[in-house]
């Protein structure tokens, strides 16, 4: 009787052991593909960047720098691998976008365009679903990373090799309190 027991705790503790290496790795799995989700996205915006410098490019020649500063952060994110570093590299990104845009203020005709407007509304679609990737995939982490840290879980996740998952993080950049000017150009 002893031994029935004794194997009926053990075939449970290794169904257990089974239900929650699988669960661990569904969730790992899903943070992977809302990851895949998030790079997909920056690199649309990536693709959409030469646009908007060629499309600028083609009013004024004399804004070189603010140009090649955008050129450069695109480089950068689309070289840039991880969360992490796709997280800094989208910051850079964006703040170079910002100061492209400050400098099309400057030119009416440029903010008219047809072209340039319908670059500036793909660039505001792709914000908002870019937006809405990091907060999936930064939910999927926390759910993944509770589960890899509370006890029982914790027993099975480290020696299986799960480890925690880099969140996708807003940099000071993103959280800075824009600066909107009603008085026209700056």
């Amino acid at each position: 009787m002893g031994i029935a027991i004794g194997a009926g705790v053990v075939v449970l503790l290794l169904i257990w052991v089974i239900v929650t290496y699988n669960a661990l790795v569904r969730r790992r799995n899903k943070v992977e593909e809302a990851w895949s989700g998030i790079d997909v996205q920056l690199q649309r915006r990536a693709d959409l960047v030469p646009n908007l410098v060629d499309t600028v490019a083609a009013y004024k020649v004399h804004e070189e720098e603010v140009l090649t500063r955008v050129a450069e952060a695109r480089s950068q994110l689309v070289s840039a691998e991880g969360p992490r570093a796709n997280g800094v590299a989208d910051d850079i990104l964006e703040a170079s976008l910002k100061s492209l845009f400050a400098v099309v203020e400057a030119y009416p005709e440029l903010k008219a365009s047809e072209n340039f407007l319908a670059l500036q509304r793909e660039l505001s679609d792709l914000e908002e679903e870019i937006s809405f990737a990091r907060r999936y995939y930064n939910a999927l982490v926390e759910k993944l990373n509770s589960a890899i840290q509370v006890i029982p879980t914790v027993l099975i996740a480290r020696p299986m090799g799960f480890s925690e998952a880099e969140y996708f993080k807003a940099e000071a950049a993103d959280r800075a309190v824009p600066n909107v000017s009603l008085g026209g150009a700056a």
